[in-house]
């Protein structure tokens, strides 16, 4: 094996290409896991700017500063291009650049397919943002595109619009294939599964979780297409069709999804944690089974978005039940990350603030969930901002939050450089405070009976709506400190050590800051971190 992989570096050239043409034909897992975070950073900043307006035309009730159809234009594409567009690209990043570098391997399994299924995603995102642009506008039925709304009463656009949700779902596939074959076949000798950094474990089932779903928001879209230009009638009633039966096939993909969104976000706090807490992470095995838990339970609950269509009480009882299971596996990683904590040996960088305030606040989101999952409560609750806020909970302080706590802590180790950690602790607290200033606020809303998605609201909703805007306009505001930061720290940041943190562990901290274009030319020694003879 190490000759073989000699041979192979030997006789490759060993830098990258110079200029636009590196980042264009790169299969280099480096070039390509910055590709897609660079990509996913400019996608949080549009999303953010559609949220902000939002958030502006609810500062005040009344309609203020833009029409009704082009909120709804502004609720739809904040909601998609930050789910597809930005949290999901960013662990796709994270995985390109850390999983070679975390189980000894020189690149990902399948290059070639790498660079494609990243250079596919600007076409396919600048193709749903230039729907704005088009007769009729944007797509304007929510992010969740519930038929007939986006089939009978959708503006010509939808047609672009399914076009970019196919290749989005393609991008993913080829990702998540690359994903797997990466674990499974290209782990350094001596590694076996049950010894991988818990990201990886995150990372392979959530592999597994995208090849499931994205088929099925793939057939969705094509029913939809179908119904607007081919006559069928899946989703019109007038036809024989059942708009219910959309929601169906969409959440059955919906629910995984926003598993996938959260699972790398649980592996990235699993390496965090322990390293600033300086103890082994406690309960490895519960991890690695509580994850895959999580992600079986993920495909027996998607009904619990519908708990008011009208379902048979066996279903609404079967979905109840099976939403709160969840809650258990959950529970066992919260409870492992306290644990991992007691006693330890803590300090407070800014990665561990990010993770710690990860635990506290996606635990407070779990919570809402555990509130909505009662189908009684629910009927109150659905639809409402209640409903906006336990999503934002689990969302953002959750996965962003987890992607911010990856950047800190690995960019040292990607550039060589540190970033300024009084600046960080600055970005954190100022993001820590916006985060609950905009949504905390959204649940009492949510109780009081404000629905979701309107641009104009009661008088009696207007204070909350006031503090929540404040708050939008702070947490956004403050992530250009971090782009400030990260720039900074490329630029200028001082020279950082091969093992940046004193508590890392892992075959990634011992390459060289920053690590050399082929990182492992051939296989390194494993020894397990907390075995004493490897």
């Amino acid at each position: 094996m190490g000759s073989l992989e000699q041979t192979v570096h030997s006789t490759g050239h060993h830098g990258p290409a110079s200029g636009i043409t590196r980042w264009l034909y790169t299969t280099n897992h480096k070039d390509i896991g910055t590709l897609y975070l660079i990509f996913s950073l400019t996608m949080f900043f549009i999303g953010g700017c559609m949220a902000l307006t939002i958030r502006a035309e609810l500062f005040q009730p009344g309609l203020q500063l833009v029409r009704p159809e082009f909120f709804n234009q502004m609720t739809t594409s904040h909601g998609l291009i930050m789910v597809f567009g930005a949290v999901m690209p960013a662990f796709v990043g994270l995985a390109n650049w850390l999983i070679p570098m975390m189980i000894g391997a020189p690149d990902m399994a399948l290059p070639r397919m790498n660079n494609w299924s990243f250079w596919i995603l600007p076409f396919a995102f600048f193709m749903m943002l230039s729907t704005l642009l088009m007769e009729g506008g944007g797509p304007n039925f929510g992010w969740t595109f519930y038929a007939p709304l986006s089939t009978t009463y959708a503006p010509p656009s939808v047609t672009f619009f399914i076009f970019a949700v196919h290749m989005m779902g393609i991008s993913s596939i080829m990702g998540a294939i690359n994903v797997i074959a990466t674990i499974l076949n290209m782990r350094t000798p001596g590694m076996k599964l049950m010894d991988m950094p818990l990201f990886v474990w995150t990372w392979l089932i959530t592999a597994f979780l995208l090849i499931a779903v994205m088929p099925v928001l793939a057939g969705v879209v094509t029913m939809m297409l179908m119904d607007i230009h081919f006559g069928t009638s899946f989703f019109d009633a007038a036809g024989g069709g059942d708009p219910v039966l959309f929601q169906h096939v969409f959440w059955f993909f919906g629910h995984p999804e926003v598993y996938i969104m959260i699972l790398p976000a649980f592996g990235v706090v699993s390496e965090i944690i322990p390293t600033f807490a300086r103890k082994r992470l406690f309960g490895y095995t519960s991890m690695v089974y509580a994850t895959a838990s999580i992600a079986i339970l993920s495909f027996i609950v998607w009904a619990h978005h519908m708990f008011a269509v009208g379902m048979p009480l066996a279903g609404e009882l079967f979905f109840m039940y099976t939403t709160m299971l969840i809650a258990v596996p959950t529970g066992v990683k919260v409870f492992n990350w306290v644990a991992t904590m007691f006693r330890g040996s803590m300090t407070f960088e800014t990665p561990m603030l990010f993770a710690l305030a990860f635990v506290v606040l996606f635990t407070i989101g779990g919570f809402s969930g555990l509130m909505l999952a009662i189908a009684p409560a629910d009927f109150q609750y659905h639809d409402t901002y209640f409903v906006v806020a336990h999503f934002h909970y689990v969302l953002v302080p959750g996965s962003v939050f987890a992607i911010m706590a990856a950047a800190y802590f690995w960019l040292p180790k990607w550039t060589g450089h540190m970033y300024n950690e009084s600046m960080g602790k600055l970005h954190f607290w100022l993001s820590f405070i916006g985060v609950n200033v905009t949504f905390f606020p959204m649940h009492f809303l949510g109780l009081a009976g404000m629905p979701r998605r309107i641009p104009d609201y009661a008088l009696q909703f207007a204070d909350f709506n006031m503090v929540a805007t404040f708050g939008a306009f702070l947490f956004g505001f403050s992530q250009l400190l971090f782009v400030y930061n990260v720039i900074s720290c490329i630029r200028s940041g001082k020279q950082a050590t091969d093992k940046v943190w004193e508590g890392s562990h892992g075959l990634e901290w011992t390459l060289p800051s920053p690590p050399p274009y082929h990182s492992f030319t051939e296989p390194p020694v494993f020894k397990h971190p907390y075995k004493e003879n490897g």
